[in-house]
């Protein structure tokens, strides 16, 4: 089918960007690593994912090439062109139902924050929790345990696998963990039990999010660490569920938002950026809960979608530790 839609995440430590044609087929896909949230990184997974489909790069314009844009991610908002943005939540759990059909529970771990998204049968957002304010078990977290271990952070999960002891880890938190780390290595414990005690102990953490949306099948874990063999194994014995890998985990985000993009195509855009780029261009979280004497609890009644969810953070939101909504 004809049309080009791009949808692009801007995370933390990763860009990405995917095409898709108007049926929703992805042409091309690009993933840039990036130090932290860079315009730069951006740009050059956008130019590699327009290449690869072969669109202009000048369609970031809006106007050549391409019919759509969406942005998700951290940085969404410095994504030129993007006619609306959305939450990496709406995004992650569009772009997993449709790789992993039937899919009910999404468990996205970045490079800065983990989500556990619970997903209806029409493939929408029913509910989330998010840990944001905590490194503890995200990419940067790994990156850490690598450094501490002295090994590359793609021998980190054939390392963990090799472990045969749990060992006690107290700090979970990734400032203290490495110090705990070298000492438990100065103890003359194995690199391989330290790993693998590492890796149970964040997978204990996950399901501590889980619980706050509560257990569904099938799982599907998304984001670069489920790239991590060890972490897939050991989040799954926690579970006590088999959990599904999509063949590019990291991407679902940024296919979510070309999917919005193509599904969005031909509406107005919910607003324009400001010149500072601070403007919420996207719809409320709850479209239609922002009016004067909206009650809260009609995000939870019958017939609400989570398919315009995005970008403003509703009241109902609590702030600490995890993001999760309130029981209802």
């Amino acid at each position: 089918m004809s049309g080009r839609y791009l949808g692009v995440d801007l995370g933390s430590t990763t860009a990405k960007a995917v095409v898709t044609d108007g049926s929703g087929t992805i042409l091309a896909a690009s993933t840039v690593q990036m130090g932290a949230v860079s315009q730069r990184g951006m740009q050059r997974a956008v130019d590699a994912a327009l290449a690869d489909a072969g669109v202009s790069a000048d369609g970031l314009d809006g106007t050549d090439g391409l019919d759509g844009i969406v942005a998700t991610g951290y940085g969404r908002r410095l994504v030129p062109g993007a006619g609306r943005t959305f939450t990496e939540i709406t995004c992650h759990a569009r772009g997993t139902a449709a790789m992993c059909p039937g899919v009910r529970l999404v468990i996205d771990i970045g490079g800065q924050d983990s989500k556990a998204i619970t997903v209806d049968e029409s493939g929408l957002v029913d509910d989330f929790a998010m840990n944001d304010r905590c490194a503890s078990g995200t990419g940067r977290f790994y990156e850490v345990l690598a450094r501490a271990l002295e090994c590359d952070l793609d021998e980190l999960a054939d390392l963990a696998l090799r472990g045969t002891r749990d060992l006690e880890v107290s700090s979970m938190c990734a400032t203290f963990a490495e110090t705990e780390i070298i000492s438990l290595l100065a103890q003359g414990l194995p690199a391989s039990d330290i790993a693998s005690s590492v890796h149970r102990a964040v997978a204990a953490r996950t399901l501590a999010l889980v619980a706050q949306v509560g257990k569904r099948t099938p799982v599907v874990l998304t984001g670069g660490v489920a790239r991590n063999r060890a972490a897939v194994r050991f989040l799954a014995e926690a579970l006590d569920l088999d959990v599904q890998v999509p063949e590019r985990p990291q991407i679902t985000g940024a296919y979510g938002a070309a999917l919005l993009a193509m599904e969005s195509a031909g509406r107005p855009a919910a607003g324009q950026p400001s010149s500072s780029g601070d403007e919420d261009m996207s719809v409320p979280m709850f479209p239609g809960h922002a009016g004067p004497g909206h009650s809260v609890p009609g995000h939870a009644g019958e017939g609400h979608s989570c398919a315009g969810c995005d970008g403003t953070i509703s009241p109902v939101v609590d702030l600490g530790p995890a993001i999760a909504i309130r029981p209802f």
